[in-house]
């Protein structure tokens, strides 16, 4: 293998693109190989393996309206974008680009489309996102987190392969941590998640599901819950009021330590939140993002909840009620909360990196 050779990785600015990148890149460097980020600014606030002198800002755009302007002006910045991408990549001269999904991928993936420069699309959702479905047939190769997703489109599928979801040294060291059951009157440790900008339904629901829970439960559960800086104040002083063990915050910096040591986790289902859930091993109430386009949040969450590792909600049935039924229900019954972990981590895959850090090698020949 060519030790010094580039690869340069193209991801959204948002955890869910960023973190599979992120395990990549960490593979990718155990072999010797260099690695650099081009991407949007939003990805300049994370920390990690990319710091500012490895990280390449491309200008691009996100489709936010159907209207002739907005149209425009959209397709002005992807190509303004294209063109920084091929000056770019005719400087960095890479071996292969690699893309992990969002709008901000789409500039350098053609760009090495325009240069002859092998590539690779990772999809990490259960069905094809908008930017990886216009790549998916000008890129050398497709790898995917879960089966299936292609199965439909011979084309696409004879250049695919399934390799899971790329997991960080985080959440590889949180899958390690066994799953204790909780017991009969010991602490239930409840996790309750919304995505990188939070869930305002979950400041909604969550806390009137809390307050219809039996005294006896409510005493043993211990609360973690990340609530918007515009919800806290009105959650806080319900939790308060009830006097029960709660730590909120607007953001986790440690989710995959959080995610590890609590008993059940109530969240959306992006695809890194349940790819990360299986990889750990830890049962789940999942409550999909309603109105995408692709319904890919709904395709996720059925994922796990087919393998028995997760109950999915949608959000239309999400009420008080309902969560504080399933609540009590698994807390009453612990050797079920056990059963669904084992469940979820027989869903996950820990060695993602490495195969697609196989594929990447694979197509760019080094």
């Amino acid at each position: 293998m060519e030790q010094n050779a580039l690869i340069l990785l193209a991801a959204g600015g948002t955890g869910g693109h960023l973190f599979p990148a992120e395990a990549l890149g960490v593979e990718l460097m155990k072999r010797g190989l260099r690695v650099r980020l081009a991407t949007d600014s939003r990805a300049l606030r994370y920390s990690g393996l990319f710091t500012r002198d490895t990280i390449d800002v491309v200008p691009s755009e996100t489709v936010r309206g159907h209207n002739p302007l907005s149209l425009a002006r959209t397709g002005l910045m992807l190509a303004s974008g294209v063109a920084a991408a091929i000056y770019l990549l005719r400087k960095l001269k890479p071996a292969a680009v690699v893309g992990f999904g969002g709008y901000p991928t789409l500039p350098p993936l053609i760009a090495a489309r325009l240069l002859g420069i092998p590539s690779v699309v990772h999809e990490a959702n259960a069905v094809l996102g908008r930017a990886n479905r216009f790549l998916s047939k000008r890129v050398s190769a497709i790898a995917t987190s879960l089966p299936g997703v292609l199965d439909r489109d011979p084309e696409l599928a004879s250049k695919t392969t399934t390799i899971g979801m790329p997991m960080r040294p985080a959440i590889l060291a949180a899958a390690a941590v066994k799953y204790t059951t909780p017991g009969p009157a010991g602490p239930l440790r409840l996790l309750v998640v919304g995505g990188s900008q939070g869930a305002r339904v979950l400041a909604d629901i969550v806390p009137g599901s809390i307050e219809k829970l039996e005294p006896s439960l409510l005493g043993r559960l211990q609360l973690t819950q990340q609530v918007r800086e515009e919800d806290m104040a009105r959650v806080r002083a319900i939790y308060d009021r009830l006097k029960i063990n709660a730590e909120l915050a607007p953001f986790f910096t440690d989710l995959p330590v959080r995610l590890a040591a609590n008993h059940l986790v109530v969240s959306r289902s992006g695809a890194g939140t349940v790819s990360e859930l299986a990889a750990i091993g830890r049962p789940s109430i999942l409550v999909p993002l309603p109105g995408s386009i692709d319904q890919d949040q709904f395709a996720n969450a059925g994922v796990l909840s087919q393998a028995g590792g997760a109950l999915r909600i949608p959000q239309a049935e999400f009420t008080s009620d309902r969560l504080a039924s399933e609540i009590s229900a698994l807390g009453a019954e612990p050797s079920k909360l056990t059963a669904m972990a084992q469940a979820a981590k027989n869903a996950g895959r820990l060695d993602a990196a490495v195969r697609l850090a196989d594929l990447v090698a694979k197509v760019a020949g080094i």
